[in-house]
């Protein structure tokens, strides 16, 4: 009987401990309820506020009697933390056992946001050119593509069959067959053989079907169903080719299925997913003996047959006529000169009979293994480890403790050797049970002190990386970011803005992942190093999900170290990703703890920008006033520090705060200061915005002409930096600025194109902006 059935109380205090997902979690709060001698909510509620308010909270920010009672509810995918911690110390405030349930949390919170982290494609990966067989299952699907309506096709079989490359040879001949727009491919990792990579979350998926569909990182919604209709809303019309590979059940997969006529759907999984409707199932069987050995005879068409005419067909039976185990031994037959397929044969019958084996992939993969050379073994187990989705040659050569030109020399024998996979040019992927052998030989063959070691490597090349790239993109704001210790090894070239920026969004999954890992397993600094570089990629690139999971994980990291400042860096990159969400009381909740940290440490810089940004949070909530005195206070801040970046974002924040309380002069003298600080230091973004802000606060003054020639100024930059959305915003204030002049017909211009281009990156504010001024417009004539 669970927790959340028990009628009366519980005897025991709970234990949190073993609860693995939110729900168990819940349960157990309930069975601490009980403990407690089931309280109301109202009660809980009331001990939560008094602890609050002691800790010197205002009045706006204490709990609230519904938000307490959410805190019960099971079937929720988020769940606020600090809150819940809260409950249980209203609940049974004891030290020891309010850190049991805060590392419960923790654990509980990481695997949700590592099941966050996936990688979406907008193309298929590479076909394999020995790919055999499957004529009948080829031919199905090619019936079935040109069925009308929206088709939905489960390929489901056992692990190592072949599912995935089925799915991936037959979307190609699709593909060539009629033309598919859009092509989207995902790996679900849904029966990944590493914990730390859980099955991806649906919404996550659909947030990079999103991007790549077009949405505006910033207006994707966050709620589950609202990002599956505007999935569908997307691929209207539509011909789709979406593969969903490696699917955990039919819950990851049911809102991620297009309904556009003419769209298919693949599905590949190690369950037949029958709870699905519509479907059709396809079950991939083992290869017959005819197709496995086909498939070894076009792998190793180099190798002799040596003096058994059956051999192929012993090398087949002992693989199990598997897919996967066929090519692993093919990869080390075509590796071992001057052994003939009946050679491989024996050696694979004398393994047969002198170890005790679960399946031919077992065997194939140890008779594999045992022919790489010793740094190749060593590479292949510390793959197992790699905490993301794919790598590079850097990262393998961090893990080696090698030059990336040996490591890539590595990789590639690796994959031709079957035991990696490239499936996108210069990265590699192990299959899960490649994996998970990997991750057995590692645990008998290295010591715990060089695994460790390994890692740590790898950290390090993913903290230089980030560092490097983001000094590329945003060079004026490298004195913010965290100084770092020399670079151990070399890394990728990353010195220019397109390809900083290509490798941080090859590498987001990963870097995410990294930080999570870092921050449990004993690497705390990378940790808080990793969120504060990645702090204005992520919250420029609309990413508040991950941005959300480094900053959290780097607030505990940061209490771990007992670094106060990080702690208060944290809270306050916590606070702006709150304010991103609406979250605008949890917003302000950390942001004046981050304030009051920075204080107690002396960090003026850190204090004026969490200012700054309790600025920007109450002038969001309509609190101009108060918004302006933060601003002023950041203000004096930056500038005492000479911190020249810091006083003109500040300005142009300030200027926006006084033209939304009507005042235009003080807005056109503060944005131009912030239009020479920026100017001065070449930083083009911040121009263009001080720019527009100008074009906005002369238009109010009713100086038109002057409104203009600032508005296409930072158009011209906007357009430059392929910025979009500042495009939209400038393109809506410089319709408004010349109708003012009375050229209504530029004007509609204008906002036509505004209007067109915030519906093409779904910002509704300015599409509403848009429609408003056209409909003025449209009513004077």
């Amino acid at each position: 009987m669970s927790a959340a059935d028990t009628d009366g109380p519980a005897s025991e205090l709970p234990d949190p401990g073993p609860a693995r997902t939110l729900d168990e979690l819940v349960g157990c709060l309930r069975a601490l309820k009980l403990y407690a001698g089931d309280p109301s909510y109202e009660t809980i509620t009331r001990r939560v506020s008094a602890q609050w308010q002691a800790a010197g909270r205002p009045a706006g920010e204490l709990a609230r009697r519904g938000t307490v009672v959410d805190c019960f509810k099971t079937g929720r995918r988020r769940i606020n933390g600090e809150l819940m911690l809260a409950v249980v110390r209203a609940l049974h405030d004891e030290t020891g056992y309010l850190a049991h349930w805060r590392q419960a949390l923790r654990v509980i919170l990481a695997e949700t946001a590592a099941a966050a982290q996936v990688r979406v494609l907008d193309r298929l990966p590479d076909d394999i050119a020995t790919f055999t067989g499957r004529d009948a299952e080829t031919a199905a699907l090619r019936r079935l593509a040109g069925r009308p309506g929206p088709v939905v096709c489960v390929l489901a079989g056992m692990a190592g069959v072949g599912k995935s490359q089925l799915a991936i040879h037959a979307g190609r001949l699709l593909a060539a067959d009629a033309a598919f727009d859009p092509i989207l491919f995902v790996n679900l990792r849904g029966f990944h053989p590493d914990a730390g990579q859980p099955p991806a979350e649906p919404a996550a998926v659909l947030d990079g079907f999103l991007r790549v569909l077009g949405v505006s990182g910033h207006k994707i919604p966050h709620g589950l169903a609202a990002r599956t209709a505007l999935f569908r809303e997307r691929l209207a019309g539509r011909r789709a080719l979406v593969i969903l590979d490696n699917a955990a059940g039919e819950d990851q997969v049911r809102p991620l299925l297009a309904d556009a006529p003419g769209g298919l759907t693949l599905i590949t999984s190690r369950r037949r997913l029958d709870g699905l409707d519509p479907k059709v199932h396809l079950d991939v069987e083992l290869f017959s003996a005819h197709e496995a050995e086909q498939l070894l005879a076009r792998s190793v068409p180099g190798v002799e047959l040596g003096a058994d005419d059956a051999a192929y067909g012993r090398v087949a039976l002992r693989c199990g006529h598997l897919p996967l185990a066929l090519s692993v031994v093919a990869g080390q037959m075509a590796a071992r000169a001057g052994w003939t397929v009946t050679d491989h044969a024996d050696r694979l019958d004398e393994r047969h009979r002198h170890r005790r084996l679960d399946g031919g992939v077992e065997l194939a993969l140890h008779v594999s293994y045992r022919h790489l050379s010793e740094r190749r073994r060593t590479l292949l187990r510390r793959m197992a480890a790699h905490p993301g989705p794919d790598l590079d040659v850097y990262a393998a050569a961090a893990l080696l403790g090698t030059d990336p030109g040996t490591a890539a020399a590595h990789l590639r024998q690796l994959a031709g050797d079957n035991l990696a996979q490239q499936p996108v040019d210069g990265r590699y992927v192990l299959h899960d049970l490649v994996r998970a052998y990997a991750a057995e030989r590692a645990q008998d063959e290295d010591r715990p002190a060089d695994r460790r070691d390994a890692l740590t490597r790898l950290f390090d090349h993913y903290v230089h990386g980030a560092a490097a790239a983001m000094d590329a993109l945003y060079p004026a704001e490298r004195h913010r970011r965290p100084e770092l210790p020399p670079r151990p090894s070399a890394g990728p070239p990353l010195n220019e803005p397109r390809a900083a920026l290509h490798w941080l969004d090859a590498e987001r999954a990963t870097l995410v992942a990294v930080c999570l890992q870092a921050a449990r397993d004993g690497w705390p600094q990378h940790a808080v190093w990793l969120a504060g570089l990645l702090y204005s990629y992520l919250d420029n690139g609309g990413h508040p999900a991950d941005a959300f999971a480094v900053h959290t994980e780097a607030q505990h990291a940061a209490r771990l170290l007992g670094d106060g400042i990080a702690e208060a860096t944290a809270l306050t990159n916590l606070g702006v990703v709150c304010w991103q969400l609406g979250r605008h009381p949890e917003a302000v909740g950390h942001l004046s703890r981050a304030l009051a940290l920075f204080q107690q440490f002396g960090d003026a810089r850190g204090e004026a920008r969490t200012l700054g940004n309790l600025g920007v949070v109450h002038s969001t909530t309509g609190q101009c006033e108060i918004s302006a005195t933060y601003q002023w206070q950041a203000l004096d801040r930056f500038v005492r520090l000479g911190d020249r970046v810091g006083e003109a974002n500040t300005l142009t924040n300030l200027g926006s705060v006084h033209v939304r309380l009507g005042r235009p002069a003080p807005a056109v003298e503060q944005n131009g200061r912030a239009l020479r600080i920026f100017r001065e230091l070449e930083h083009r973004g911040g121009e263009a915005t001080a720019l527009n802000n100008l074009g906005d606060a002369h238009t109010l003054l009713g100086t038109f002409a002057d409104a203009v020639g600032h508005y296409e100024q930072a158009l011209t930059i906007f357009q430059d930096l392929g910025e979009r959305y500042g495009r939209t915003c400038v393109l809506n204030g410089l319709g408004q600025a010349l109708a003012g002049l009375g050229r209504r017909s530029d004007a509609v211009a204008r906002h036509e194109e505004a209007l067109a281009l915030a519906t093409e990156i779904d910002k509704p504010e300015e599409q509403a902006r848009a429609r408003a001024a056209l409909a003025r417009l449209a009513a004077e004539t």
